[in-house]
């Protein structure tokens, strides 16, 4: 069966104040989905096997996560395509119990890795326990919003030329 579809996976611990950014993205992003069929929210949680299958049916894909990149607390990057590729095999360190990385070795090995792939990372100020973002990285929330719309229709645009 084709890949279709584009999912959007917000990673993060929602008990660990910034690490809960990917959650609150989809939240933010859920009357956008109701009204298009394209897209799928997915919740990834702390990672794990199970999300190779969901990667492996999307046609499209992009991650929202907390990332320290030494930037900023709220700074929002964009990584597409190898870029991300790259992004993730330098800062391949997760607490999770499987890495982003493995899932997309995991997508190589079966030839499911989504063409059109983007990571957005978002600066953490604080991870701890805590059921809140910090004000940095809840002001950023809505930039992430515009830049998944933005990045989706380019590759609308893409697709159709």
């Amino acid at each position: 069966m084709p890949a279709t579809g584009t999912l959007i996976l917000g990673l993060g611990n929602i008990l660990l104040t910034d690490e809960a950014v990917g959650a609150v993205v989809l939240q933010a992003l859920e009357p956008i989905a109701a009204t298009d069929p394209d897209l799928n929210l997915y919740d990834g949680g702390t990672l794990s096997f199970t999300l190779a299958g969901p990667i492996g049916d999307a046609a499209r894909l992009i991650v929202v996560d907390a990332a320290a990149m030494g930037d900023p607390p709220g700074t929002v990057r964009l990584f597409e395509g190898e870029a991300m590729d790259r992004q993730l095999s330098t800062h391949a360190k997760s607490v999770h119990e499987v890495s982003l990385a493995d899932l997309f070795d995991i997508a190589r090995l079966t030839d499911t890795l989504p063409s059109q792939r983007a990571l957005i990372g978002i600066e953490p100020q604080q991870v701890d326990w805590g059921d809140q973002l910090t004000p940095p990285v809840a002001a950023a929330v809505p930039e992430v919003v515009d830049q998944i719309q933005a990045l989706l229709q380019r590759w609308r645009n893409t697709a159709v030329a």
